[in-house]
């Protein structure tokens, strides 16, 4: 009964103000995004095992993963406007992204590429002269140019042979930072009608990118970015950058969250449910990450696995799927999740957390070395 009444507690109407809770690490949102990564491994378990959209859609138009990776974004929005308005440099703001990112993504794919030796029909020699095994680091570790498939590799799979589909994510991640780092040069982080402005201009680029979603790309940095993709992500990654600004005057209400989602069931599947359901997860991410306290507090002491979960769960779903032909998308869930895990645990253990320690020495070190002040 204990571990429970914090949460209890925390559902009345006058919640706390979010830059109240905001400073410190006091906080359950490690628990959300690991929930989160999660429900996006749940969520590929149908198309990888069946070849076939989850439940969800035929409920709302958008799958479980769809809204997982939402959150992801909605917190990811949050964190990363602080961080720029708090940053000590831009050294230290770009190292600090980069080292969160790479390093992890480097270790899945070098793994990759060597099980996929073991998977490939091919014979090694054939499988390690191919071109494509050479490009495959490289071309994912652009984020852009991304390549799926390796040569020979789980070809006959219900899903096709796509290694990672989850990796296409990270691009449009970079590109919302890209798009903090301009509010925040622009004065948006700390002018709450120009961040507010910002909000009904990514709103409205969203609502029209249902209607932008061919071949054509919008241009960034060179690249034709798909304008419907960008539309759909951007819109929560502004929603938690929205509530950094407006931090002070944002009371995080558990009987508001509730509230929230009293319309849903009552809308037609479509871009206005979606966009809906996503603006409650987001502000229920924000209340149930920085108000309940009590037992959810101790995850925090193992480490911030869900990148892992994230990156890792594709790979291990398509190789079940391989080994246990005909495999349920309840099969697949139940054999690969603790693999993923495993691999998760150790990648935080071995190669995010220490490319994160070496953030602030790293970004010392350019600082002084380019002569460089500090923002």
């Amino acid at each position: 009964m204990s571990t429970n009444k914090p949460l209890l507690q925390s559902l009345w109407v006058g919640g706390p103000v979010l830059d109240e809770v905001l400073a410190g690490r006091d906080n359950n949102l490690n628990v959300i995004r690991m929930v989160a990564a999660a429900a996006v491994l749940v969520s590929h378990a149908w198309p990888i095992a069946w070849g076939a959209a989850d439940p969800l859609f035929a409920l709302t138009g958008s799958t479980i993963g769809h809204f997982a990776v939402a959150v992801f974004f909605g917190i990811s929005g949050l964190l990363i406007a602080r961080s720029f308005d708090r940053r000590r440099s831009y050294a230290h703001f770009a190292i600090a992204r980069v080292l969160r990112l790479f390093p992890g993504l480097l270790a899945v794919l070098v793994l990759t590429v060597i099980a996929g030796a073991w998977f490939t029909r091919l014979s090694l020699q054939d499988y390690v002269t191919r071109p494509e095994t050479w490009r495959y680091i490289p071309a994912n570790l652009s984020l852009y140019f991304l390549q799926y498939p390796l040569p020979g590799v789980f070809e006959s799979n219900p899903y096709g042979p796509p290694i990672n589909g989850s990796l296409w994510t990270l691009f449009y991640e970079v590109a919302c930072y890209g798009g903090v780092v301009v509010l925040g040069l622009l004065g948006g982080l700390r002018s709450r009608w120009l961040a507010l402005g910002a909000l009904v201009l990514v709103a409205l680029f969203h609502f029209a990118g249902e209607w932008m979603t061919g071949e054509g790309g919008l241009p960034l940095w060179g690249l034709a970015v798909p304008v419907g993709l960008l539309a759909s992500l951007s819109f929560p990654f502004m929603l938690g950058t929205f509530a950094y600004v407006w931090r002070e005057h944002i009371r995080l209400s558990g009987w508001l969250a509730l509230l929230l989602w009293v319309p849903v069931p009552f809308m037609a599947a479509g871009l206005l449910m979606e966009s809906w359901i996503v603006l409650a997860l987001v502000y229920s991410s924000l209340w149930f990450g920085f108000v309940p306290k009590g037992a959810l507090l101790a995850y925090n002491r193992l480490g911030d696995y869900s990148y892992g979960v994230y990156i890792y769960a594709f790979p291990v779903q398509q190789a079940v799927a391989y080994l246990v032909p005909g495999v349920t998308p309840a099969a697949n869930i139940a054999l690969a999740l603790p693999v993923t895990l495993v691999l998760a645990v150790l990648s935080w253990t071995l190669v995010e957390a220490r490319a994160l320690s070496a953030v602030g020495p790293l970004a010392d070190l350019f600082t002084r070395g380019s002569g460089a002040k500090t923002a």
